[in-house]
């Protein structure tokens, strides 16, 4: 069976910007498996959409971005969550205090533990840098929605220490 040749700038797209879509996913996702499971799914997309974004006025990473941000919202819906139940538990894991320490570590475990559409609004907002009206387009929401998904999910990271620990390692 003869393959069809890549279209052009698809592969130079990917090679370039690769690193930066699958951090964007580990961070919605609060997993870099998933993160980089997402990414896959924003690529295959954008492979398939390819010629209408390859153009000069088509934004192929905001596509990408877009389509990961609604796989994310999509899975949040879904009631199974990968949980397999054992007899026995497994070892907790237990790494070294330099990996307990580093705060982007901790930053992933707090996002970790968000509810998915409150971690997608804190990543849009602060990790991208989007206005409260550009999440709530994004999302398809109200900007009052947008508002106080951040404001609970603050709330949650406070509450969980993260800021206290790390507001004592600055002067």
């Amino acid at each position: 069976m003869l393959r069809r040749a890549e279209p052009d700038g698809y592969e130079e797209f990917v090679a370039s910007r690769y690193r930066e879509i699958v951090r964007f996913g580990a961070l919605l996702t609060g997993d870099g498996r998933l993160g980089e499971d997402l990414a896959q799914e924003g690529l295959i997309a954008a492979y398939r959409s390819w010629r209408r974004l390859a153009v000069p006025e088509g934004r192929p990473e905001a596509y990408v971005r877009q389509v990961m941000v609604r796989t994310a919202m999509r899975a949040r819906r879904r009631r199974w969550r990968g949980e397999v139940p054992t007899e026995e538990l497994p070892e907790g894991s237990r790494g070294d205090f330099a990996e307990q320490s580093d705060l982007s570590v901790q930053v992933l475990t707090g996002l970790r533990r968000l509810p998915a559409d409150q971690r997608v609004v804190l990543v849009l907002r602060f990790w991208s840098d989007a206005s409260e009206a550009e999440v709530a387009q994004t999302l398809g929401v109200a900007v009052g929605t947008v508002k106080s998904r951040t404001s609970r999910a603050l709330a949650a990271l406070r509450a969980s220490g993260l800021f206290a620990e790390s507001a004592k390692g600055t002067p």
